[in-house]
């Protein structure tokens, strides 16, 4: 999986424009429409991912179809102004930057957001490169895929692989961190001022902040972030950057963290906000890479310990196959439009935080903002608080919740 910096791009052709089917399903169903923004990013409450126009989850027989332009096009109709790819995700930024040129008569650039990573170009660790040199590389090649002028936010992908994770253990319940176990996972509070604890390979995430940082001046880049997967080593990776830079981040993105089964998000948000004044945090994969989806996932790849992934097929039966996903996003959309509580008291967000959600086809799209509006509707909180309840008693009572699989460079 991924495209190296060095690898040819493939050009990808869908059918033409004037044969692609504009039918009752291409448009958004009577309801609310995404019409707000939240955040000093001005981002939708809802953000598709589009990790799903990658090999990791639809077959090339799906990706050269008319599917992904219908199903952009009908996430931008329903307000979904913003959307997250990177250069791990195969050919993703190819097929996302093809529907959205075919699509700029409707939706012109300025009608959207474009999200992407740099650093991460393969599934190995020699896959990964941060040098400045790299990162320019690529983000000229994420503006030329995209066919765009600039790039509203770009994250150093996976940062726990190259910054150090420093922790008591690789995988678990990392909610200590905040508290009792704050000094093993390297974010004791500190009374002098001085920086968190660091390593050498800190120094190289430093410089990579750096490089985009000097292509955010030239106009090129509007936000940069971090992204990754274990929430101690992000919220150590963005007070270190303030700490040495005497500037914040401008958005820090965790996955699987805002889920039925993990919903340790919130407290470190507010911790990144309020310890590294991050401006913006994000939330992606409400259904835990597949995790909360139904049969046939999780799928094989899925790096979640057998405990967890039996635990998962058990909520999937007790809550139903056919509800479980719609459950698992509006109950993450409802948290996160909850805010996290930390921040200035006058901040008109709260922290409030968006959802990153896949979408592969049309069905899912009506879904995902279904789910969104189910978490919008007051008269409708009752049940899904008892439907999250279900879910979530699983994993209390499997001993899997808040339980998190080892992704990085630990020590």
């Amino acid at each position: 999986m991924g495209m190296k910096l060095d690898s040819p791009d493939e050009g990808i052709t869908f059918p033409a424009f004037e044969s692609v089917p504009d039918g009752p399903e291409d448009k958004p169903t009577p309801g609310l429409l995404l019409e707000e923004s939240i955040g000093p990013l001005h981002l939708p409450e809802l953000i598709s991912g589009a990790a799903a126009w990658s090999h990791f989850y639809n077959e090339e027989e799906t990706l050269s179809t008319d599917i992904p332009l219908r199903t952009i096009r009908l996430a931008l109709r329903y307000g979904v102004r913003a959307f997250d790819t990177a250069p791990f995700y195969d050919n993703s930024e190819i097929v996302l930057g093809t529907a959205l040129k075919a699509l700029e008569r409707e939706f012109p650039r300025s009608t959207y957001q474009l999200i992407t990573k740099v650093g991460r170009y393969g599934p190995a660790p020699s896959d990964f490169d941060y040098s400045p040199t790299a990162l320019r590389a690529s983000v000229r090649r994420s503006l030329r895929r995209l066919h765009t002028e600039y790039l509203d936010v770009v994250y150093l992908h996976d940062v726990e692989y190259i910054a150090p994770c420093i922790a008591p253990r690789a995988e678990g319940n990392h909610a200590s961190a905040l508290g009792a176990e704050a000094a093993a996972y390297g974010l004791a509070p500190s009374s002098a001022n001085t920086a968190p604890r660091t390593a050498g390979s800190d120094e190289r995430v430093l410089e990579a902040i750096e490089a985009l940082r000097a292509l955010q001046a030239e106009g090129l880049i509007r936000h940069i972030g971090i992204c990754g997967l274990p929430l101690p080593a992000l919220l150590r990776t963005a007070q270190l950057v303030l700490e040495r830079t005497g500037r914040p981040l401008d958005a820090v993105q965790a996955y699987a963290h805002l889920t039925l089964q993990n919903g340790t998000l919130p407290a470190f948000a507010r911790a990144l906000r309020t310890r590294a004044r991050v401006a913006q945090v994000l939330a992606a994969s409400p259904l835990g890479m597949g995790l909360l989806a139904p049969p046939p996932a999780p799928p094989a790849w899925h790096p979640a310990p057998r405990a967890v992934l039996d635990a998962a097929r058990e909520v999937v039966r007790v809550v139903g196959e056919g509800e479980v996903a719609g459950v698992a996003v509006a109950w993450s959309v409802r948290t996160a439009q909850a805010g996290d509580g930390g921040g200035s008291q006058t901040e008109s967000d709260g922290g409030k935080m968006p959802v990153v959600v896949g979408m592969s086809n049309l069905r899912e799209v009506h879904a995902a903002v279904e789910a969104w509006r189910w978490a919008r509707d007051k008269g409708r909180q009752d049940e899904l608080e008892s439907k999250a309840a279900l879910a979530q008693g699983v994993f209390e009572r499997t001993g899997t919740a808040g339980w998190t699989w080892p992704s990085g460079n630990w020590v």
